[in-house]
């Protein structure tokens, strides 16, 4: 039996990062129907988070897209369509994932809001599956991956079958990031939906 265990491995992400960034890689894996073969895109960008509850989700390519936690409201752009949808960031953390990192104090915190087991290794990552205990949300369940202490990976599964699996580099843990980091102001003109 290896010493490493996912669940250590996020018991001590929780307790020693407390601020930090990464560059990410997304793929959006949609689900075989209809007689179609399964359609995956990718996606990229940063990502910086600062507990409690502030993460900022910055993807580049092939959409410039902006999602904001500022600790009270969670903020999406949309750079194309020039529009900022609103939503009560206590109301949407069972649907964003990156609330897993960045919203928890602790374990206990986690185990509140999700099932949390020990995974199988794989690609070289210790992982811990996270099931969230509300079965209405938006989420089936969230597998987070360490290399050691260091946040490597998300592999998330909705309640529609898409999976996305989310690699971060080039990772820093910091003890905080600058004043400002997590502050959103939507841009002149942009439409705001308040939801």
């Amino acid at each position: 039996m290896a010493s490493a265990s996912g669940l250590k491995s996020l018991e001590n992400f929780l307790q020693n990062t407390q601020a930090g960034q990464a560059e990410f890689t997304q793929v959006v894996t949609m689900p075989a129907k209809d007689g179609q073969a399964a359609r995956s895109k990718t996606s990229s960008g940063s990502f910086a988070f600062q507990r409690p509850g502030r993460f900022k989700f910055v993807y580049q390519k092939p959409f410039a897209q902006t999602i904001v936690a500022d600790g009270q409201t969670l903020w999406l752009y949309d750079a194309d369509l020039n529009q900022v949808t609103q939503r009560k960031q206590a109301d949407a953390l069972g649907s964003t994932p990156a609330a897993l990192l960045a919203s928890a104090a602790d374990l206990a915190a986690l185990r509140a809001q999700f099932t949390l087991e020990d995974a199988p290794a794989q690609d070289g990552l210790e992982w811990v599956q996270a099931t969230p205990k509300t079965k209405d949300g938006q989420l089936q369940r969230v597998r987070v991956g360490f290399a050691g202490e260091q946040l490597a990976a998300l592999d998330i599964l909705d309640s529609f079958g898409q999976r996305s699996l989310i690699r971060f580099s080039h990772v820093q843990s910091l003890p905080a990031l600058p004043p400002g980091t997590f502050a959103f102001k939507p841009p002149a003109g942009a439409d705001v939906l308040r939801q």
